[in-house]
């Protein structure tokens, strides 16, 4: 609620206007009525579809991601942001490129292959990412930690 998603889309509107090869997503609140009812991924392709919603029973079925009182939609997270990320992962060198992906957090950590797909678009050449990671609070996040370690990353923190 600090305002990173909306660094996010007015850094990557700067970067288009000004003819950069970007691709990417970032995640939007759902409101209805005044309260956030959820997340939607939003692809800079201009597709878009659940990341979460709030649940409206407390009972879990077994195959149920939560975070809070939200359920994340692991199927429609993945059809929209896997194919994207793949294609940035083989793109040719000579078209460098610029990944968003807003956020790496628990709600899209549920996706194994989502780590491997952002692992995978930060070892390649040629691609810078522009990201979001929470600020540490409970338990660590793996990849998020991974991350925030490397020598190739520059964080900054949002306030």
């Amino acid at each position: 609620g600090v305002g990173k998603t909306t660094l996010i889309q007015k850094v990557t509107h700067a970067l288009k206007s000004s003819g950069v090869s970007i691709d990417g997503f970032y995640t939007e609140e759902v409101r209805e009525g005044g309260r956030r009812t959820g997340f939607d991924v939003v692809t800079l392709s201009g597709k878009r579809g659940p990341l979460s919603r709030v649940s409206s029973d407390s009972s879990t079925s077994r195959r149920e991601y939560r975070v809070g009182q939200y359920v994340v939609d692991l199927v429609s997270f993945e059809q929209l942001v896997l194919p994207m990320l793949r294609n940035v992962n083989h793109s040719s060198d000579a078209e460098k490129k610029i990944c968003v992906i807003d956020e790496i957090g628990k709600m899209e950590l549920f996706s194994q292959a989502f780590i491997q797909a952002v692992r995978q678009t930060l070892t390649g050449s040629g691609t810078v990412v522009l990201g979001t990671i929470p600020i540490p609070k409970g338990k660590p996040l793996d990849l998020v930690e991974e991350i925030r370690s490397r020598k190739d990353v520059k964080v900054f923190n949002v306030s």
